[in-house]
């Protein structure tokens, strides 16, 4: 049981956990979701973390590793996306550590992802520059150096062109919102791509988040030189990446 950690991954719609076993990045228990409390303020998801855990019946020595969608450093959260501006600044890794009474690493969550996939995923065979990407609501961003991260790059808001804060345009969340066909999103994404291309020169994309699932549809509008690969661990990568980075830190 040594290998097995909890992953959390806060977001702001829903909050999903499970059991990790750290060894091969596979679950070990089913992932359970509860949506995420109005507001999203730093008590109620602490609270919400804590009843997860216990519905996970983990070992009592697990470690716990939670990625949340903020900027962090040294276990403070910098930033909030979707969820309470409360967050900003704050010790999130004190509060958990309270709430949960057990050894707890926080991390943003695109890079939890990057790490899931760069360990156990589509990047596990990469050198060189590899970024990944997460398209959900917004955009998240991992820079990974030789496989090894470059925390917190936050390339989702970026401006590129006429188009301040990229996500807002980029996004899967605009894709929905627009109502645009997965040719237009695709050649919509492919400004973000480029861009990173020309900033970077990166070896490998990777693409994940719910979007993920269906990239037949919006990949080969995409025209950049880079290879770029859907994520293999697919919605599960925030909580395996958080679990496998608890383990390293912890």
């Amino acid at each position: 049981m040594t290998s097995i950690s909890i992953g959390i991954d806060v977001g702001g719609t829903g909050i999903k956990a499970a059991l990790v076993d750290t060894s091969t990045g596979e679950l070990a228990s089913s992932r359970i979701r509860i949506p995420t409390p109005d507001g999203a303020e730093p008590d109620a998801v602490a609270q919400i973390c804590k009843g997860l855990i216990s519905q996970l019946e983990a070992p009592s020595t697990a470690l716990v590793g939670v990625c949340l969608p903020a900027v962090v450093t040294n276990g403070i959260t910098r930033s909030a996306a979707n969820i309470s501006d409360s967050w900003i600044d704050l010790c999130a890794e004190d509060l958990l550590i309270a709430a949960l009474d057990r050894r707890v690493h926080v991390l943003n969550d695109a890079d939890a992802a990057g790490v899931a996939e760069m360990t156990y995923g589509a990047g596990r065979n990469a050198s060189g520059v590899t970024i990944m990407a997460t398209l959900g609501t917004g955009i998240g961003s991992a820079l990974f150096i030789q496989k090894t991260l470059v925390p917190n790059t936050e390339f989702g808001h970026l401006d590129i062109g006429e188009h301040l804060n990229i996500e807002s345009y980029a996004s899967y969340g605009a894709f929905e919102r627009d109502q645009i066909s997965p040719e237009q999103w695709g050649q919509r994404l492919e400004k973000f791509f480029a861009h990173l291309e020309k900033l970077f020169s990166p070896d490998l994309f990777i693409v994940g988040g719910g979007a993920s699932k269906s990239h037949e549809e919006f990949f080969p509008f995409i025209k950049i030189k880079t290879a770029i690969v859907p994520a293999g661990t697919k919605n599960a990568a925030g909580i395996i990446g958080a679990a496998a980075m608890a383990v390293q830190y912890l």
